[in-house]
Parts: structure tokens; sequence; C-alpha cells
């Protein structure tokens, strides 16, 4: 009997299916890895729990951390819808975190609406160059566009802190270096604005507002334009689309200069909601982390906000682990970690997930044997 053809639920299921199972596994190894130090699993996943979705404070944490994620995990999944595995959003949020924090050096901004728009653009322009480059090599002269844009963000934060620590430096910051701080007119506040003590969004900022909408846009430009399915097209095979007059390579720059956009846009966020300046907090691996939620997320932008508030929720729940079971706040990056490498794993398993539930669910069901009848 010839094997059933999957349907749309089936792939659907199993993209579903494949990330739970990841987090779950890496939710379990972590469990051992903290029990081999003594703590008990149970108190630790309830910590985890309570650290990230709990109560009020916990859930504003997780969003604070989930809204630069999602601008990070699109520098990922935007370069991936054209075939390109780019992993250097760090460097593209150091560069925009610097551009947002230098504009003021250069000229005094408007102090209103625009003047924020201004020095966001500004974040948004040095992350995209800074990754059209990597696409850039990777078109024109054959450059491996993950190593490139890799060693491109080692780069960029070298960059970053020998500037902030050297000719941008603020005088008056002694024992932290930091550009000067950005003005009160240029910065992100709460949502709930001056309602924000009361509210329980707290001090969440409209970043993840912004972080969220770039997420939804994204994926209406990818699956409703003619532009993004040629992108697509682009990535699925860029021979068979150069063939059909597809511009394969500005199609490739295009979504590159995009994700690092976002990428500096999470960099600007940052200095602006946040830290007020460009200093050593913004380099916090978020950029690396967003790497982690796209993959969770399958390079589709439309699931990567609810992985975002996950993985957010993971990193807000280090200090409670800290707190109470002292464990380092670090402790986390290990379930990240063991969360990467089982999702990678897990794609050894795409396809046949699918393809077993449709054999399963086409199977005849077994005939029941007649019943014989017997004369008297």
């Amino acid at each position: 009997m010839p094997a059933a053809a999957p349907r749309p639920w089936h792939v659907a299921a199993e993209n579903l299916l494949l990330p739970v199972l990841a987090l779950a596994g890496a939710l379990l190894l972590f469990g051992g890895f903290v029990w081999l130090g003594g703590t008990s699993p149970l108190q630790t996943w309830q910590l985890l729990y309570e650290g990230a979705f709990g109560s009020a404070f916990s859930w504003q944490n997780t969003l604070l951390r989930a809204a630069p994620l999602m601008l990070t995990a699109l520098a990922v999944a935007l370069p991936a819808q054209a075939g390109l595995t780019v992993i250097g959003g760090e460097g593209a949020l150091a560069l925009g975190a610097l551009g947002c924090a230098s504009l003021p050096y250069l000229f005094t901004p408007p102090a209103n609406g625009l003047g924020i728009a201004m020095v966001l653009a500004a974040g948004a322009l040095a992350g995209a160059a800074w990754v059209a480059l990597a696409g850039a090599l990777h078109q024109y002269r054959g450059v491996n566009e993950t190593i490139s844009s890799l060693l491109l963000g080692y780069i960029a934060i070298a960059v970053f802190k020998h500037l902030v620590e050297g000719p941008l430096r603020d005088p008056a910051s002694l024992n932290k270096p930091s550009t000067r701080p950005l003005a009160d007119a240029l910065r992100i506040g709460p949502i709930m604005g001056e309602a924000a003590f009361d509210s329980w969004l707290g001090d969440v900022h409209w970043g993840l507002v912004i972080g969220a909408v770039l997420c939804v846009l994204a994926g209406l430009w990818l699956s409703f334009t003619t532009h993004g399915f040629a992108l697509r097209v682009v990535g699925g095979n860029a021979k068979a689309a150069r063939l059909v007059g597809l511009p394969s390579h500005r199609l490739i720059l295009v979504a590159c200069a995009a994700g690092g956009a976002c990428a500096g846009l999470a960099g600007a966020v940052e200095v602006a909601a946040v830290q007020g300046a460009a200093n050593a907090s913004v380099l916090s691996g978020l950029g690396y982390t967003g790497i982690l939620v796209a993959f969770v997320a399958r390079q589709n932008p439309w699931a990567i906000p609810p992985v975002a508030v996950l993985f957010g929720g993971f990193g807000a729940a280090g200090s409670l682990l800290q707190r109470r079971l002292d464990l380092p706040d670090a402790s986390v990056l290990v379930l990240q970690g063991f969360a990467f490498v089982l999702i990678l794993a897990a794609e050894a398993l795409r396809g046949r997930i699918a393809a077993g539930l449709a054999n399963a669910l086409s199977a005849p069901a077994p005939a029941t044997p007649a019943l014989k009848e017997t004369t008297p």
C-alpha cells in the first residue's frame, strides 16, 4: 500500500510538535543538570514558572526582555527567507545602540516625536548597513554569510567598546564608561504613561509594541505581497529564481538590510527606553538569544512574539533561581543551550512526523471477521 501524502494540517502539527518536544526535552535536561548539583528539579521548574509568569512583576520583567528579542529574531528570520543563515544580530544591535546614542553628538534632534524617530532611525540604519554588508559579501564575493556575519559582529562589538570607552565617553561616567545620556525628550516611555506604576504593565515600554507590530508586518509582507513571495522563491532555489527573471541579488540584500535594521532598532530601543545611553549593559547577548528564538519559531515572523515571550521569561526567572536556590543567574543560559541543541537535532525528524500522521490516519480499519451461521 503506497504511503499517504501529508496534508497541510499534518505539516502544521509537526511544526508545532517539534519545538514543543524540544523545549520539553530541554527542561528535562536542565532539571537533570541542577539535580546533579544537589537542587530539586521540581522546585527549579516551579521557580522558572513563577519568575517568568507567576505574578504581575514577573510578567513585566518577561515582557521587557521579550521586546528586543522580537527584533533580534527578525534579524535572523528575514534573511532566512532568502536562504541565508545570518547570525550577526548582536553586532547590528551594538551598532544600532551606538548610532542612536551618537546622533546627538552630530546635531541636536528636535525635542518631540520627530526627534525620537530620528534617533531610532539612526540605529536602524546602522544595523541595516552592517548586515547588508554580510549579504553583499555572500552575493558578490562568495563569502559564507554565517561566518562573515559572526565575524562582523565581533568587529562591531569592538568598535562599540572603543568609541564608548574612548572618543564618545561621557566624562561624568566614571566606573561605567558610557556615552552622554539622551535628553529626556528623546527617551521612550512606558506604554501606560503616567499611570504605569499602577498598571499591570508597569514600566514595559513601547519597544514591545514596536517589536510585535514589526513581526506582524513582516509576516504580512512575506505572505501577501509579490515582493515577499519573490523573496521566498529566491530562498527556495536562487538559481531557478534567476532563470525566471527575479532579481535575486537585490532581494537578498533587501532581506539582509531589513533584518539588520530590526536588530539595530533593538539596540536603539535599549538605549532610548532602558539604559538612556550606550554602555556595556547593552551587550547582554540579546542578539545571540534572538538566533534561538528565530529557530524555535521556524523563521516565521508571526510565531516570533510568543517564542520571544517564553525566552524572555526564562531570562527573567534567572534572578529568582539565584535568590531562592543559590543558582547562578546565568544558569538559564544552560537551559537555552539545551533548547538550541535539541531544536537543531529535531530537524532530523522534519517530515517524518507529518508522514507518520498521514499514514496513521489514512490506514484502513481492520476488518471484522464475519460470524458463521450454524444450523441446528
